[in-house]
């Protein structure tokens, strides 16, 4: 079969195109799902070869592709799934898949933060990912240092104050608020300490279509692949992508001793499902968008939060250098608190009361009672989580009908 000439070909083909092999497959135009928890080695030279490569007592040579060893460690659907993840983040080098986007998160952050060093990281910020860091992270010695997200003046100040400090952890858009932190400034900022902290980002609500942050210097993109990179709402995963495949390789390590790689039947399910990531999420962020507009006029909302109706000179311009498109999230400050907002959820036809995002299917919750619901009043307060805050996955459906769903839901409150 003659060999592809992946380096010249543009990012949506190399989606369809990299990490698989049909001979492999007895001819087959699409990966098999190989279910094997043990692999046969070529030889004993090759499982030595392969386990002084997993523990990393050994470097690969160029082009070197090990024997497999076993399924906790690595699979044939994953490897051909990372592969066609690096295309899809723009200046990604490396990737590395996970069996939730909080493992994702978990696994990045154990692998580069010791005790006695500190992590800068935006608020609000998903509810798990600030539990991770202060309910578990804080008790062995890990300081985490919280800063308003969008602060870029105190994001700076916290970069370059804080002791020992080794990940900055940005979330942008903020979930959820949608507010957008510089990712430019925070590495700019990060460059000035020696030795140099790893600044990560979660990309989940705007990329990889929208928003770059390893364009912009970032060293890793974190993902909730649940939502946007699978689409459906069928199973959960998370993906972590690098511009140093160094960098993934230690991360590898830590996956192998944790175990939480994706299983086979997962990762051959999102690389299918990889190739209509922009497409799904274009339609998203063009109904969000038409969506917003209309019920920011509407008057018992008190404001819409979506990066199009920002009013903030700093926010516009974060917006403007940073995101390609606003995305399909939203969320709503209504008028009456947690009654409105209960109200208008209890009315809903088509969009569907549940948390997550990200999926085809427009899906909206109470983040104050759900996805953020163990946080303090002082916490509350500070990240701008209200009482009558509902935030909105836009979907792909009709937006007029998704419109005239939410506005009927409204004037029954």
């Amino acid at each position: 079969m003659p060999e592809k000439p992946s380096s010249v070909l543009r990012p949506p083909t190399q989606v369809l195109t990299r990490g698989f092999d049909p001979s492999l497959s007895v001819g087959s135009a699409r990966p098999a799902v190989f279910r094997s928890s043990t692999y046969v080695f070529s030889s004993p030279e090759a499982a030595e070869r392969a386990f002084d490569l997993m523990a990393g007592r050994a470097q690969p040579l160029p082009d070197e592709k090990p024997d497999l060893v076993y399924s906790r460690f690595n699979h044939p659907n994953a490897e051909i799934l990372e592969d066609r993840l690096v295309p899809l983040e723009t200046g990604a080098q490396a990737a590395l898949v996970f069996n939730s986007g909080m493992a994702a998160i978990m696994t990045a952050l154990l692998t580069f933060v010791r005790p006695g060093h500190s992590i800068v990281y935006t608020v609000p910020i998903y509810g798990g990912t600030q539990h991770l860091i202060q309910d578990f992270l804080e008790p062995l010695g890990i300081a985490g240092i919280p800063v308003l997200a969008g602060q870029t003046a105190a994001i700076n100040d916290a970069i370059r104050s804080a002791k020992n400090l080794s990940v900055v952890l940005i979330e942008t858009p903020a979930n959820p608020t949608i507010i957008m932190t510089g990712i430019r400034e925070a590495v700019e900022a990060a460059a000035q300490r020696d030795p140099r902290p790893l600044v990560m980002v979660d990309n989940t609500l705007l990329g990889p279509a929208f928003q770059h942050p390893l364009l912009l210097g970032a060293d890793i993109c974190l993902y909730s692949a649940t939502k946007y990179l699978s689409g459906f709402s069928d199973l959960i995963a998370g993906a972590a992508v690098a511009n140093d495949s160094q960098l993934i390789r230690k991360m590898r390590s830590k996956r192998n001793l944790f175990g939480n790689i994706l299983q086979p039947d997962e990762c051959w399910m999102l690389d299918g499902r990889l190739p209509t990531v922009t497409l799904r999420m274009n339609r998203s962020s063009k109904n969000a968008e038409r969506i917003a507009h209309h019920l920011a006029k509407h008057p018992k909302v008190a404001r819409v939060l979506y990066p199009s109706l920002f009013t903030d000179p700093e926010q516009l311009r974060i917006t403007r250098e940073q995101c390609d498109f606003p995305g399909g999230m939203l969320s709503l400050d209504l008028k009456g608190g947690k009654a409105a907002a209960f109200e208008f959820l209890r009315n809903l036809h088509i969009a569907h009361n549940a948390v997550s995002l990200g999926g085809v299917e427009t899906l909206v919750c109470h983040p104050k009672s759900t996805t953020h619901s163990g946080f303090t009043p002082e916490e509350f307060a500070q990240a701008g989580v209200t009482d009558g805050l509902v935030r909105i996955s836009v979907g792909i459906e009709d937006w007029r009908d998704l419109l005239t769903d939410f506005e009927q839901a409204l004037e029954l409150i």
